[in-house]
């Protein structure tokens, strides 16, 4: 069989449809939601190649119009996650064993598919289950997805490409491993991008997976599972299980093929998870790799001098996009009292032209939160709030449930930076400013620091080198994404890797090297091409020097 070094094609960013009035995309995104909106779907887990059905079906509906059925998924039990980790563990061989080029090949090909063919389903699904407007879908279904998977083809061969130095004599190579054993990727309702990627990350270097989809991420869920068939996946590589997180946990983290652990979620759950494998650790073949992204109180910090327009659009933009659920969403903000009121007044102004509503109309900025529960723990913040003699609601703070999950883009002013809003993770349409003494710069950066246990994203606006500095330096470990006059949200894959560190995660950086590095296991192998055949060392021969 001819063999080759194979260069793949350079990836490049994928460019964002912008679905402006009258344009062919945006036609043919409101065709699609028309259609699946009039269909109700029965989505079964797929195990092996198969659609498994259990006849227990759960609703799906729109956050934005919870009377609506879109349709219902089949829910599974314990002995559906044993029937998965069967089916990777049956897959793993051929799919580990497989030339890398043709696993590149396929997640290429699922690339191409989903610019193409695959973009408005995708893009549709993630709208009408998620309640994310036409933008937001596709900057993350589309374009996101589309640039994790041909970035980590590069990568992959960027990694494989990495061999160590040969002395005279011998060749030394290193050949990259799948890890011994299976994956188990959970994965959330936010980004459909993220849900595919803790997929086919650690599929693409050779892995095969078991996946928990959030339950409100179901109905996208499917359409991915159908891009990977097309693509060529192969059965029992990935095998998608709706299952109870504890239940399903409870078989994957006592199985001894248990290799790695993928996960975007509550920093709660993954501190929980952790402790569980280690107190199971002398179970597994392996000591598991464990990577997540977990919570974030993603901050905005302003100096004196900063662009106060500029800074109100990050405002705006930062906290309030999908309703301010974005791992990376700005929910406080501490901003010096010499340019508040010009601050304050531009993000009122723009705030009154904001428009909350369906993703149907492309007009709405805003649309529903996730779920009812999302909805009241929302809601009691921002009520507290109201009465609390520490805090004022000066924009927002409307809400209403009895036909989608709405909350209007709050912003909450805060006497004390320790307020519950200025700390407390909210994951939704608000945001918490602090004001502060122009001149007290410096002890606030402290503040910021210190503030949150999470350390995901970060923004510092100044126009003051001398502050911008200062602030990069005090605020090193505050924000694993970290932004200079721009908002702490949109990294972009192959530009600014995703990630942050104390509990936001093990910032092993999703759309980089570092996290596909996670998902192998390297073995190092030496040849000599002449052994030694005499077990003695020069330094053992007579000395010719006489004695003294």
């Amino acid at each position: 069989m001819a063999k080759g070094v194979y260069n793949v094609p350079a990836p490049v960013n994928e460019p964002v449809k912008q679905y402006a009035p009258g344009s062919a995309e945006r036609a043919e995104l409101e065709v699609k939601l028309k259609e699946m909106k009039s269909e109700e779907i029965e989505i079964p887990m797929f195990i092996g190649g198969e659609e498994v059905k259990t006849g227990n079906l759960v609703s799906i509906s729109p956050p934005h119009d919870h009377q609506h059925i879109l349709g219902h998924y089949h829910l599974g039990d314990k002995s559906h996650v044993i029937q998965a980790i069967d089916a990777a563990m049956a897959a793993k061989e051929n799919w580990a064993n497989m030339e890398w080029e043709h696993r590149a090949s396929i997640f290429l090909k699922a690339a191409d598919l989903l610019a193409g063919p695959f973009r408005q389903a995708i893009n549709a699904s993630t709208m009408l289950c998620q309640s994310k407007n036409a933008f937001q879908a596709e900057i993350d279904a589309a374009c996101e997805l589309i640039d994790f998977l041909k970035f980590n083809v590069q990568y992959m061969t960027d990694i494989y490409k990495q061999q160590p130095d040969s002395a005279p004599g011998m060749w030394n190579r290193v050949e990259h491993r799948p890890l011994e054993g299976f994956v188990f990727a959970v994965t959330p309702f936010n980004f459909t991008s993220i849900a595919a990627n803790l997929c086919a990350a650690p599929a693409m270097m050779g892995n095969t997976i078991v996946w928990k989809a959030a339950d409100t991420q179901i109905y996208s869920a499917k359409v991915l599972m159908d891009l990977f068939k097309e693509a060529g996946v192969p059965d029992g590589v990935i095998n998608l299980i709706h299952v109870d997180g504890p239940e399903a946990g409870e078989v994957v983290f006592n199985h001894p093929d248990f290799a790695g652990f993928h996960f975007t979620g509550s920093t709660g759950v993954f501190q929980d998870i952790w402790k569980t494998v280690g107190g199971n650790i002398h179970k597994y073949k392996t000591y598991p790799r464990i990577v997540g992204e977990t919570g974030g109180k993603d901050f905005i910090m302003a100096h004196k001098s900063a662009d106060a327009k500029a800074l109100a659009t990050a405002i705006i933009r930062g906290s309030f996009e999908f309703q301010g659920q974005k791992c990376s969403a700005a929910s406080r903000a501490y901003i010096p009292d010499n340019i508040w009121e010009e601050v304050k007044g531009y993000v009122l102004e723009d705030l009154a032209t904001i428009k909350m509503g369906d993703v149907e109309d492309f007009g709405n900025f805003v649309n529903a939160v996730i779920s009812e529960r999302s909805f009241d723990k929302i809601t009691s913040y921002i009520e507290s709030a109201k009465t609390d003699a520490d805090a004022e609601v000066i924009a927002g703070g409307g809400t209403d449930k009895s036909k989608g999950y709405f909350i209007e883009p709050t912003v909450i002013v805060a006497k004390d930076p320790m307020y519950a809003t200025m700390c407390e993770e909210l994951f939704g349409p608000v945001i918490t400013i602090h004001v502060y003494e122009a001149d007290k710069f410096e002890e606030m950066l402290d503040i910021v620091d210190s503030t949150s246990i999470y350390a995901l994203t970060g923004a510092i606006f100044a126009q003051d080198r001398y502050a911008i500095e200062l602030g990069s330096k005090k605020l090193v470990h505050a924000a694993g994404n970290y932004y200079i006059n721009d908002k702490p949200t949109g990294a972009v894959v192959g530009q600014q890797p995703f990630g942050g560190a104390r509990g936001s995660g093990t910032n092993d950086k999703a759309g980089s090297m570092i996290n596909l590095l996670r998902w192998v296991s390297p073995r190092t192998i030496k040849e000599t091409f002449v052994p030694a055949k005499d077990y003695r060392y020069p330094f053992l021969g007579e000395s010719t020097l006489g004695c003294s």
